[in-house]
């Protein structure tokens, strides 16, 4: 860490031990001011023996006993500079710590021999003022100057440039605009399969580049990371059924391109890569999977996940910070509409056919919107890259883990004339995940539910947005099998492939 960053994060921290300790003082003193206020119905004696009791146990009790406030609170995790939480669980966080550290002082005081006892009534002002003044002053902090802040660029290693590999697809389009609107510098590296409709209207953009290019193709790998001081990686062939057109192709893009980017990452010096993975490396569980849990892929797309997984964590080091990333089943509208998701799928459904068919409705998946998945890859990357860097985690929230029967029956409250149909069928991949680990971390919990992305196209149908679901280009494997797989055109990537696809 540069001096100068040292330097600064010690001033915060100093402000910070500061203010909750003026806080500590403040709440004391008020408490104290109240039962002063009280002793003055008494006699002159009396109310100047009272103000000389509450001044000794201010000065030789309390005082001293308050540093116990930002010790603890330092214990508490109140001022490392190493974690990211979301403004909520900050504030959460504060008040029970201040809650318990005030519990503790009050009890402390109570316990020392020969010690003044606090008035019951100035100890419950003071434990309140603390509890509410302590999140309170972070509140106030994050209220005036969080919005300025998220105006400026955030830091990255080697200024604020950021290559967005399939920047023009169905989540790609969507972190390229939460970059921009956040200040970051954005170049997109995207071959454009399925067009450029999804980023159009955002490539002129004064801080976008974009790049027409296959990740595949050295030439064309090593000119977009030139100068980034992140990646994230969001190119693949994505879905099961897309992958089986073209076991070639999927390996190539979704592993040995992997491998390859993950060599010029680190020879162009690029320190954080982040990967987009998936929750279906799960496999099929009875168990809720966390990320210690045994990876099962039943699928090449699990397969080619699971297998880059691998090579980032075994490439990682000191100068070279990968995060993986494995999203939920993901849902919802963007400038890259899709249908072959099942929620999207079974929303137009039901909205233009009435009809829905649930195959083996008892099974379990996890869900995540298509704009929670981007904000938790902005989220990582603006994380601490000491605490992101060589983790994995899985991307959504518990609140959304539902059985393929709950959907249908929210479609149903949407379009009460829906019919569902059930059948049974071999396939019985079924797994609920746990998402604790990135709420701990970093503070990230799902801001849409699955009622919102049903509501935002069941919108898009009813203003003329989306007409034909059924159209090749909202599903990834109708657009592959009537336009075939994207083909390698250079021979040397062709040969860089070849080998790569090998497993390391």
């Amino acid at each position: 860490m540069k001096p100068a960053n040292v330097v600064s994060g010690f001033l915060r921290i100093t402000l910070r031990v500061i203010a909750d300790f003026l806080i500590v003082q403040i709440a004391m003193l008020a408490a104290l001011m109240v039962v002063a206020l009280q002793l003055q119905t008494g006699s002159e004696h009396s109310v100047r023996m009272g103000l000389t009791d509450l001044r000794h146990y201010y000065i030789t009790l309390f005082l001293p006993l308050s540093i116990l406030f930002p010790g603890f609170y330092a214990l508490s995790g109140l001022y490392t500079t190493s974690r990211t939480y979301s403004t909520a669980l900050a504030l959460r966080r504060a008040a029970s710590s201040a809650g318990i550290a005030a519990l503790g002082m009050l009890s402390a005081s109570f316990l020392l021999p020969d010690s003044q006892t606090l008035p019951r009534m100035a100890a419950v002002i003071f434990a309140t003022l603390v509890i509410l003044g302590t999140p309170g002053i972070r509140w106030l902090k994050h209220t005036l100057f969080e919005h300025e802040r998220a105006e400026r660029p955030a830091t990255v290693p080697r200024g604020n440039l950021v290559l967005v590999v399939g920047g023009a697809g169905y989540i790609g389009s969507i972190v390229v605009r939460m970059l921009l609107k956040r200040g970051f510098r954005v170049r997109v590296l995207d071959s454009l399969v399925y067009g450029a409709s999804a980023i159009e209207d955002v490539l002129g953009h004064p801080r976008l580049e974009f790049m027409r290019g296959d990740c595949r193709n050295i030439q064309d790998v090593v000119s977009a990371m030139r100068g980034a001081g992140a990646v994230i990686d969001l190119a693949a062939i994505v879905g099961d059924p897309a992958c089986d057109q073209d076991h070639k192709t999927a390996q190539e893009i979704n592993y040995a391109a992997t491998r390859m980017m993950v060599e010029i990452a680190k020879g162009e010096q690029v320190q954080r890569f982040i990967f987009a993975s998936s929750c279906s490396v799960y496999g099929a569980s009875e168990q809720v999977m966390d990320e210690n849990s045994q990876v099962q892929p039943i699928s090449l797309y699990a397969d080619t996940k699971v297998d880059s997984e691998q090579a980032l964590l075994a490439a990682a080091n000191g100068s070279f910070h990968p995060t993986i990333l494995r999203f939920a089943t993901i849902f919802g509208l963007s400038p890259r509409p899709r249908f072959d998701l099942v929620v999207n799928l079974l929303t137009a459904k039901a909205l233009k056919e009435r009809v829905v068919t649930i195959y083996n409705g008892e099974q379990w998946r996890p869900f995540l919107h298509v704009a929670d998945a981007a904000a938790a890859i902005v989220r990582v990357l603006q994380a601490p890259v000491g605490l992101v860097g060589g983790q994995i985690y899985n991307v959504g929230d518990s609140r959304l883990n539902y059985t393929l029967t709950d959907v249908a029956a929210k479609l149903v409250k949407f379009f009460p004339n829906t019919r569902v149909e059930h059948i049974e069928n071999s396939d019985r991949r079924s797994y609920r995940v746990s998402f604790e680990k990135i709420k701990g971390h970093l503070g990230f919990t799902c801001s849409k539910t699955l009622e919102d992305g049903i509501h935002e196209i069941k919108a898009a149908f009813e203003s003329g947005q989306i007409s034909d679901y059924g159209a090749a280009l909202y599903s990834n494997v109708k657009y592959l099998k009537q336009h075939g797989s994207p083909l390698q055109t250079d021979r040397l990537g062709s040969q860089v492939m070849a080998a790569l696809a090998q497993k390391a």
